[in-house]
């Protein structure tokens, strides 16, 4: 590994996202840790007025730009990078987010892939409209 800033991949996809893909895109021999986050599409949410069905999610034309910004954030001294952010329609337990970051020590790249989810959720211009068993779809996060 070089200094040099190490993006494998950033992508906001419609395609199913594959953690396997992006824990080898990340796999380096200077690397002695890999932490990964896979955010799954769950049945429930305290939002929600009754069992959630699917989500649908939809990104501002900007967003696989912005992902790339907040990827390269984090991918500095040696580290890589590979997180995918999904779109459209996503079933319960479809993966919506995997983000996989390699370092040297595993301190450093627990702490960065956190820190690169964490940011992701606040910065992405990604919004997730909620489907529940009673035929309600509601906008969450918006304000």
């Amino acid at each position: 590994m070089t200094d040099a800033t190490t993006i494998v991949d950033a992508a906001v996809s419609a395609e199913p996202l594959d953690v396997a893909a992006h824990l080898a895109a990340v796999s380096d021999p200077q690397a002695g840790a890999i932490a990964s986050f896979v955010g799954v599409v769950r049945d429930h949410d305290r939002e929600a007025d009754g069992r959630v069905i699917l989500l649908e999610y939809q990104a501002h034309p900007d967003a696989g730009r912005i992902l790339h910004e907040l990827a390269a954030r984090y991918a500095t001294d040696g580290a890589r990078v590979a997180v995918s952010h999904r779109v459209g329609r996503l079933a319960v337990g479809d993966l919506a987010l995997v983000c996989a970051v390699s370092t040297a020590h595993r301190a450093d790249a627990f702490e960065r892939c956190r820190d690169l989810v964490e940011a992701i959720k606040v910065e992405l211009p990604v919004w997730k409209r909620q489907h529940t068993a009673t035929g309600e779809a509601t906008w969450v996060g918006l304000a």
